[in-house]
């Protein structure tokens, strides 16, 4: 497994740095994070029609480029660190990777050129908001002639407002935990579907309140086979903890960068703030988080890689639950601890609304909570190690 960025990769990464400068700087963030739909509709399609970036890891048979987990993870950070609001996350993060993951051949030559060409915008719904396990799947799903007729109620769903595919989990009546887990697909406009935005902290990137009130989903909706999509539903999940984690470095690397800069141009006792034995300790301390987030980061999406491939190295593949909660977990406390040292860095202006740092910390607050909070994931890894001893 090579830790270093190929040529092509290094071309990605700084095609995005620069692009993303440019696109989405501060007052960029502050304009969309307000918008209607909490996102710049035209750069959107940029992402989509100059940039492919929905169709990165999409294979070429379903319209995409066939680039890997590792690419998208170099996009990732580089959105991460310049909070893009857009709603790229959930399209390339939860609902490709379920279309990839279970999804029938049909499905996929109809979705993922849809995906790819930025014509759909996905997000997957499972959670009640009782939390990240089999058990926080409270959406039922009755049969009803071929299809099923689907009850519930989602209570964070990122972007659930605005996404035209939504890839749903709901279990089938009286089933319990793992059991009965099956997933659909929900298109916006069905009769029965609701959707309702939520004011939250981190306003750069939305939620919905998404609610089924008898909807009906017929035989084609259905991805995989119903009732067994719990381990299908994990592996997506896992994938998007290593996506969220590529975000979270690329926000604590912003926050490190603003704090530098801001400690080298304020003046105190007549000599930059940089010069203070104490700041730079601190500024140290941050640069390491950052840097072992990086590398947590880089290997867990070097294992997603080999799991979305039917060709992959299956033992590596099979590295991706303690990989991604591994990654999940150290970036989350990276993340955070990096924010909230940059507003205090920053001084009396750090927690101001003129200033950046704050939309640092909602976000890292956000996204630490968001698929689980890092003692959550350490608990994963504690269970992934003790189940493998003898």
């Amino acid at each position: 497994m090579d830790f270093a960025l190929s040529d092509e990769q290094e071309m990605i990464r700084a095609s995005a740095e620069g692009f993303l400068a440019d696109v989405s700087d501060c007052a960029a963030v502050r304009a969309a994070m307000v918008s209607e739909t909490g996102y710049d509709t035209d750069l959107w399609q940029r992402l989509c029609n100059e940039m492919y970036w929905p169709a990165i890891h999409i294979p070429e048979a379903y319209g995409g480029l066939g680039l890997g987990f590792v690419e998208l993870a170099i996009l990732l950070e580089q959105m991460g660190r310049r909070l893009l609001c857009s709603p790229f996350f959930a399209t390339t993060c939860l609902a490709t990777p379920a279309l990839l993951l279970a999804g029938t051949e049909a499905q996929k030559q109809r979705w993922l050129p849809a995906i790819a060409e930025g014509r759909v915008r996905g997000t997957a719904a499972w959670g009640d908001g009782g939390g990240w396990s089999a058990e926080g799947i409270g959406v039922t799903a009755t049969p009803e002639g071929e299809g099923y007729v689907l009850d519930g109620e989602y209570a964070q769903v990122i972007d659930g407002y605005s996404a035209d595919l939504l890839v749903v989990a709901a279990r089938l009546a009286g089933s319990t935990g793992e059991a009965g887990v099956s997933l659909f697909l929900v298109e916006a406009g069905q009769t029965g579907l609701a959707r309702q935005w939520q004011p939250t902290m981190d306003q750069t990137r939305r939620l919905g309140r998404v609610r089924l009130t008898r909807l009906y989903v017929g035989p084609d909706a259905v991805l995989g086979e119903a009732g067994t999509a719990w381990p299908k539903l994990q592996d997506m999940l896992r994938l998007a903890c290593v996506g969220l984690a590529a975000e979270q470095v690329g926000g604590a690397q912003q926050a490190l960068d603003l704090s530098v800069a801001y400690l080298q141009e304020r003046q105190q006792f007549g000599r930059p703030l940089a010069s203070f034995q104490a700041l730079k300790h601190r500024a140290a301390d941050m640069m390491l988080q950052v840097e072992c987030a990086r590398s947590a980061s880089y290997y867990a999406a070097c294992v997603a890689q080999e799991a979305l491939d039917p060709a992959g190295d299956a033992q590596v593949a099979a590295e991706l639950p303690l990989a991604a909660s591994l990654a999940k977990s150290q970036c989350s406390q990276a993340y955070f601890h990096c924010a909230a040292e940059s507003i205090q860095l920053h001084g009396g202006v750090g927690f101001t609304w003129e200033y950046d740092p704050h939309l640092y910390f909602k976000r890292a607050r956000a996204s630490e909570i968001y698929l689980g909070a890092p003692a959550w994931h350490l608990q994963q890894i504690a269970s992934v190690i003790i189940g493998e001893q003898p």
